[in-house]
């Protein structure tokens, strides 16, 4: 009997997996492998949406594996170790994993290439298994990034993806090999209320729900905030539930407007992880450094805690923060609202708003996240540094009758239409009705206060 190794990470999938049909492919059994590594606890990069959602994901994979003849193998502790210890149990000599384009998964795959080496096998690391096109696969002459979306979406649009593999139909496991018992949701606190169901099954299903009655419309409708015709898939993105090529694949078989839209997202989300592959670093510095003189200081802590509660006074920005603590995700046009009153309204530094939307998102990922906190804060790949989004406008704009925020802000339920979006301008008698607090910052101060320290830095 020959085995061979197949390292789940964030690829907990069945269905077009790459490295899972290679181990397949190499051995007659195959051990299907999830290491719950505590640097990542320890980072910071595992709060309590996300481990639920793992949990959902997890088990999923698990029924999937077994009503296919195996089982999924769940180990703690450094990957390195849990790898070298399940290649001397078995006898494995080849193991498979997706490639990643963090600074972190790029440390672990060369630890694993060495110790799978050192231990007479061969490690693959696959590519185009958490993205649609691997993060080198078109770089511009002279340099090893696209660092403008545009010319990037043009080469990758032109670039074939690999065709979407089928799920297996049996996967055998070696038997009596260890395993931990799976996690389970209700087995972590702290999590949303509104928290949404993890697992492959799940976003196969609302992937196909959303082609067909989804899909055409996103163009026009994609930054309708109380209408929320988005897809919901980046959770499932994040966890590689569903394949990002076998997404495209899918919506560009539908051929509508709507598809080049929506797919225009996904290619965001491969220009993002590319840029992180060829910059690790953009996971924390500035990418295009523009020495701000971001505010610290008491007031600074209080406004920037105010923005995380959701009472800032401006209806649309304490919507979409409230959005966010309950159901641990938040619709992308109030993603960047948010981000552009952190970073240009209240001067505050890109991180604190990166860091509080990792503790809550559930697809919080490192190379989105982190990058499109840049893109708003005028220190990433925008062409337009210092853009401002004025919330009053956008909120009249992308939610024109007040109902996404009389959704989320239940204190001005009794505005009606339009003018929930400027409750200061209500009489004081009129005021006094409602438990809502003023505006944190005068719209015009607050970006002049941007440009001012961004022409002093």
């Amino acid at each position: 009997m020959t085995a061979s190794v197949v390292l789940f990470t964030s690829d907990l999938r069945l269905h077009d997996h790459p490295p899972l049909r290679a181990a397949l492919r190499a051995a007659d059994r195959v051990v299907p492998l999830f290491v719950r590594d505590p640097a990542i606890e320890a980072a910071g990069f595992a709060p309590p949406n996300r481990l639920a959602f793992l949990a959902d994901c997890l088990r999923d994979l698990d029924a999937g594996l077994r009503r296919r003849g195996g089982r999924l193998v769940v180990r703690s502790g450094d990957p390195v170790t849990a790898v070298r210890e399940v290649l001397a149990e078995t006898g494995a000599r080849e193991v498979h994993l997706a490639a990643g384009a963090s600074g972190y998964a790029a440390r672990r795959e060369r630890r694993l290439t060495t110790a799978v080496r050192e231990a007479g096998g061969r490690l693959t690391a696959h590519e185009a298994v958490i993205t649609a096109l691997p993060p080198g696969a078109v770089t511009p002459q002279g340099t090893d990034h696209y660092a403008v979306f545009t010319p990037y979406l043009r080469r990758w649009n032109a670039e074939p993806l690999r065709e979407p593999l089928a799920a297996p139909r049996a996967v055998r496991v070696p038997e009596a090999l260890r395993s931990e018992p799976l996690p389970a949701r209700d087995g972590v606190t702290g999590v949303s209320p509104g928290l949404a169901a993890g697992g492959e099954e799940t976003g196969r299903r609302l992937l196909t729900r959303w082609l067909r009655s989804g899909l055409d419309g996103y163009a026009d409708g994609h930054d309708d905030l109380p209408g929320d015709r988005t897809s919901r898939l980046s959770p499932h993105l994040h966890f590689g539930t569903v394949s990002a090529a076998e997404v495209v694949h899918r919506a560009r078989a539908v051929g509508s407007g709507g598809a080049e839209a929506f797919v225009r997202q996904l290619c965001w989300r491969d220009f993002h992880h590319q840029v992180l592959a060829a910059r690790p670093d953009a996971a924390d510095a500035d990418y295009r450094p523009r020495h701000d003189r971001w505010r610290t200081g008491a007031a600074a802590d209080r406004d920037a805690e105010a923005w995380r509660t959701g009472r800032t006074g401006y209806p649309v920005i304490d919507a979409a923060m409230r959005q966010l603590r309950h159901e641990g995700w938040m619709h992308n046009r109030a993603r960047l609202l948010t981000a552009s009153f952190l970073t240009k309204t209240l001067y505050l530094d890109w991180r604190i708003g990166a860091r509080h939307f990792l503790d809550l998102l559930v697809d919080g990922d490192v190379a989105d996240n982190q990058l499109n906190w840049q893109w708003a804060a005028g220190t990433g790949t925008d062409t337009r540094p210092g853009r401002v989004l004025n919330p009053v406008r956008q909120g009249r704009r992308h939610d024109p009758d007040g109902s996404y925020v009389r959704r989320w802000v239940p204190e001005l339920a009794g505005l009606a239409g339009p003018a929930v979006h400027e409750p200061w301008k209500l009489s004081a008698t009129e005021r006094a009705r409602y438990d809502y607090p003023e505006p944190l910052v005068d719209l015009a101060a607050g970006t002049e206060r941007f440009r001012r320290g961004r022409e002093a830095g």
